[in-house]
């Protein structure tokens, strides 16, 4: 199995989710939005604190900063995961937390509503956006009759359950919080 966030894992992901149309998902996302309801929107995510094996890859997914970013594109009804190492991709909103609290939310055992609040991710943007990504990630993990967990490695540097250092910042770039 590729780890999570890698060129690999992202081709996976990808894989998983190009049959679907997830039109009716996002019309329904777009209720909360006005972004999202014009159907073409995009989540930026941002991960500090990666395996060092995701660090270097060729042609992977982490900058030279070590931090790994990837940007969610919804089209046309359909989504995409690309890797971003650049950080040149435009996006509505953009997301910063630790890796192990990524995979976490990515496994279902951490909710992404609980981490923003315990402030263990950083928005930049707009929430309604990434609220809409949210709710398209799950129907699509309810189309294919599986949660997406299952294109994710059970390995992660620390337990995502740990509370953050929080004098250590998630954002070198100044990010803030939602509520700020």
């Amino acid at each position: 199995m590729p780890a999570y966030l890698s060129r690999q894992w992202v081709q996976a992901f990808n894989a998983a989710l190009a049959r679907l149309d997830l039109t009716d998902a996002i019309a329904a996302a777009g209720t909360g939005s006005l972004t999202v309801a014009q159907g073409t929107f995009s989540v930026a995510q941002v991960v500090t604190d990666g395996p060092p094996s995701l660090r270097g890859e060729p042609e992977g997914t982490s900058s030279p900063d070590g931090s790994i970013r990837t940007v969610l594109t919804v089209e046309e009804g359909r989504i995409a995961l690309v890797a971003d190492p650049s950080g040149t991709m435009p996006a509505n909103v953009t997301i910063v937390l630790t890796y192990a609290d990524a995979i976490a939310i990515a496994r279902g055992e951490l909710h992404p509503a609980d981490a923003l609040a315990a402030g263990r991710v950083r928005v930049r943007g707009e929430l309604s956006v990434l609220v809409a990504g949210q709710s398209i990630l799950n129907a699509a993990a309810a189309m294919l009759g599986q949660t997406l967990t299952d294109l994710t490695d059970p390995t992660e540097p620390r337990d995502a359950t740990e509370p953050r250092d929080p004098t250590q910042p998630l954002d070198p770039t100044g990010a803030a919080h939602a509520d700020e």
